[in-house]
């Protein structure tokens, strides 16, 4: 049955946002009329988000019922066997025109008793980034929670908090547990294990329309914090034609493939791979067919697809389990 199966691209699942903006919309082409897009799902199997397939056979199918029927062929061997037919990770796309509130996310662990769902381990790629343009992670030095609540209540957290200035294509890591917040003027492509729990910290006293502020979630977030001082940006290399190796944990490999030509990709059926184009544009030729893509759109490839050929110029993140 596997032969039926080709490159998936699936609608975008566009998530207003009070820090989102258009650079969804004006630079990756993304179909909103909103002034703050915040994110664009690009492949969910979130309850109540699932991604619907955009084109080809399969188009207007929902990814869970293609895994329900093909669950070896889409997500591989090793990834059903650990994982079942749930699709482990969530990838999106974010516009921050104002900064995001600072949060965390819990681990595996206090996730499934509190809410029945995995954590939320994830990493960015800074795919654009305004100058001086800043993002949070983590306490500069060790702290405690007594230290936490104190500089809380004093309204002044981000005191004890490490700001990093970004620029295009920086890497950052985030364990969960890791206290974190995107700044203004940031373009971020993330990935991370399939959750929207995330517990707000602080969140810069703003209001929406109606002048009601966001709920806050500071005792959730008391025991799910990592007080420790932690080192959360990835250098990486990048080798013209190859994968090369950004993050390598047990929930996700992410390599970044700066294509200049012709890379010819061979894989064993274990894990289905993710390429999210983050520059430029390249073409996937497979059994004689041909697949294009461009800046800020990403495709599945079933892991019943072992062999075929990225073609152009363009920067990407391919996306795995190991």
């Amino acid at each position: 049955m596997d032969k039926h199966l080709y490159p998936l691209q699936f609608n975008a699942i566009l998530k207003e946002r009070i820090w989102g903006g258009e650079k969804l919309k004006t630079q990756f082409n993304k179909h909103s009329t909103s002034e703050t897009t915040g994110e664009s799902w690009e492949i969910s199997a979130v309850e109540g988000d699932v991604s619907i397939v955009s084109d080809g056979a399969f188009k207007g199918k929902k990814l869970t019922e293609l895994i329900e029927s093909w669950p070896n062929e889409i997500l591989g061997t090793t990834v059903y066997e650990r994982f079942g037919t749930k699709f482990p990770l969530l990838l999106k796309f974010l516009d921050a025109k104002e900064d995001l509130s600072i949060q965390v996310h819990p681990n595996d662990e206090l996730a499934k008793v509190r809410h029945n769902s995995f954590g939320k381990t994830e990493m960015w790629y800074v795919m654009q980034a305004d100058k001086a343009a800043r993002i949070i992670v983590g306490f500069k030095e060790n702290s405690n929670k007594e230290e936490y609540i104190s500089h809380l209540e004093k309204n002044n957290l981000i005191s004890i908090l490490n700001e990093i200035e970004v620029k295009e294509g920086d890497v950052f890591f985030l364990e969960t547990g890791t206290v974190h917040a995107i700044g203004k003027g940031i373009v971020i492509a993330e990935i991370q294990q399939t959750s929207d729990i995330t517990y707000r910290l602080y969140d810069f006293d703003r209001v929406d329309a109606d002048g009601n502020k966001r709920e806050l979630h500071i005792d959730l977030a008391l025991e799910a914090i990592n007080y420790q001082e932690i080192e959360t940006q990835k250098i990486y290399f990048k080798e013209n034609n190859q994968s090369n190796e950004v993050v390598a944990c047990t929930y996700f490999t992410t390599n970044f493939i700066p294509l200049s030509g012709t890379m010819v990709v061979s894989k064993n059926g274990e894990s289905f791979t993710v390429y999210m184009c983050v520059e430029g544009s390249f073409n996937l030729e497979i059994d004689g067919n041909k697949y294009s893509f461009q800046k800020g759109e990403t495709v599945l490839i079933p892991a019943a697809l072992h062999k075929y050929v990225l073609r152009g110029t363009a920067s990407i993140l391919e996306i795995y389990i190991s």
